[in-house]
């Protein structure tokens, strides 16, 4: 192994042991893959909460099934609220700890961590007093309400739970030290994967699908309180003092505008996707049921674009906090290079084998001839796709949030939805219609962000 090679092992092992770095110097290529890594591996532990709960919870019934589903229809509104947190947090976090202004980064923390126990709030009332008329508001029957009361009960009632989590991720990413938060997320997992049959099945406690929403709270918190501990310890950049925790209302403003946009932005694109289950719907259960496949594929493959849009978002806020700019654009073109190389090679492995991946999920030949068709449809735009991702989290690093909200606005509600429409029903293509369009959309948006990231504008925004 040449010492090039063995430096950069060097560097990633001490990077994923959490070690502290300087990523606005040194060589960007490896400050990349040291803060990627981890970042991909974080959101894929994200990802694995629900995939978990519902591979138990599936073992006891349809019913049980669909009153953890509904629950998770309802969880919508509060992943927007930790997103846009999330958002916030990182760009300022970021920026001050580029500026080498600790201090300040360590009160834009606590800053974060108080509006997330605000946020949670009105979800916490909403779940403790009417989780069974939140459920039969869902479309649940009377059986699948009754049923499901506990699981969203305590779903909502801890709220809390899942917005400061991913406030204290955005924290420890925005200050570089991804890998504490990776970390602390596979005990969070581990933790659910062990309590959930213990919890949900008559040889253990028995309490039915209310167990999974049990073990999943357990998991969150404690890697809440990990977190919480090592930023009071003072481990890693960030430190937490008692000083911090007092309100500052100027800086909670400030933080409270860019989540705002920030929350604005998820849902814009979320809704719009259920705008696009409507269109589908037209059609018949089958291609519903095909299209909700396929984009659950979709959903896992995208998730390493993800965690690479959140290394860039770190390193354009850490590389504008320390002046240097230009660092910060290359920083975005090497991440979207390798996004787009990434989901280059899943288009490949996702058009050979749409088919067998679709009958993972379902027997019905109808629905895997739907399913695989848009999964294929769907991956010939992945190239675009993971240029748009890593654009607009490196315009949310900036502090930008508005640029990929109006973004996304247009591609997804002027052209992609209309289009949906247009090209299924008017046109005669059904369900097909509905995924070339979203095709469609996914090419126009890449272009459009790779034209405004390069007049550069977010370069001059102040957090």
């Amino acid at each position: 192994m040449s010492e090039k090679q063995d430096s950069f092992w060097s560097s990633l092992r001490a990077g994923m042991r959490g070690e502290e770095r300087d990523y606005t110097s040194g060589r960007l290529g490896w400050a990349v893959a040291l803060l990627a890594i981890p970042m991909v591996l974080e959101v894929s532990m994200q990802a694995v909460f629900e995939v978990v709960d519902i591979f138990f919870v599936g073992r006891l019934g349809a019913k049980a099934v669909a009153a953890a589903g509904l629950t998770q229809g309802l969880l919508a509104l509060i992943y927007a609220a930790s997103t846009g947190l999330s958002m916030a947090t990182t760009a300022v976090v970021s920026r001050r700890i580029g500026e080498r202004k600790r201090e300040e980064a360590s009160r834009a923390a606590a800053q974060g961590l108080l509006l997330a126990v605000l946020a949670s709030l009105p979800f916490t009332l909403a779940g403790l007093f009417f989780p069974r008329q939140l459920l039969l508001l869902m479309g649940a029957s009377p059986e699948v309400a009754e049923l499901g009361m506990g699981f969203c009960a305590l779903t909502l009632g801890g709220s809390a739970s899942v917005i400061l989590l991913f406030v204290l991720n955005a924290v420890f990413r925005g200050a570089g030290d991804a890998a504490l938060a990776m970390r602390i997320l596979w005990l969070a997992n581990l933790l659910n994967m062990i309590l959930d049959p213990i919890f949900i099945f008559d040889w253990g406690l028995g309490w039915g699908v209310t167990g999974a929403a049990a073990a999943t709270l357990v998991g969150r918190s404690t890697a809440i309180v990990i977190q919480l501990i090592l930023l009071w310890r003072g481990h890693g950049r960030v430190a937490l003092t008692g000083a911090d925790l007092r309100v500052q209302p100027a800086l909670m403003r400030r933080m409270m505008r860019l989540a705002g946009t920030g929350i604005l932005q998820y849902l814009v694109s979320t809704a719009s996707w259920l705008a696009m289950v409507r269109i589908v719907a037209i059609f018949g259960s089958q291609a519903v049921a095909g299209y909700t496949i396929a984009v659950r594929l979709v959903i896992f493959a995208i998730l390493p674009s993800w965690g690479l849009g959140n290394a860039a978002a770190t390193l354009v806020g850490q590389n504008l906090g320390a002046k240097q700019p230009d660092r910060a654009e290359k920083s975005v073109w090497i991440t979207s290079v390798w996004s787009v190389c990434f989901l280059a090679l899943t288009t490949a492995v996702y058009l050979v084998g749409a088919g067998w991946m679709i009958r993972l999920f379902t027997a019905d030949p109808a629905v895997i001839a739907i399913g695989s068709y848009s999964l294929r449809i769907f991956s010939s735009s992945y190239v675009f796709l993971a240029a748009t991702i890593v654009f607009s989290q490196a315009f949310n690093g900036a502090g930008d949030t508005w640029t990929p909200t109006w973004i996304n606005f247009l591609g997804y509600w002027l052209l992609q939805v209309p289009l949906a429409y247009l090209f299924a029903v008017p046109l005669g293509l059904g369900e097909n219609g509905v995924f070339y369009a979203i095709a469609v959309a996914q090419a126009t948006l890449a272009v459009v962000f790779l034209q405004m990231f390069r007049r550069g504008g977010w370069k001059l925004r102040e957090v």
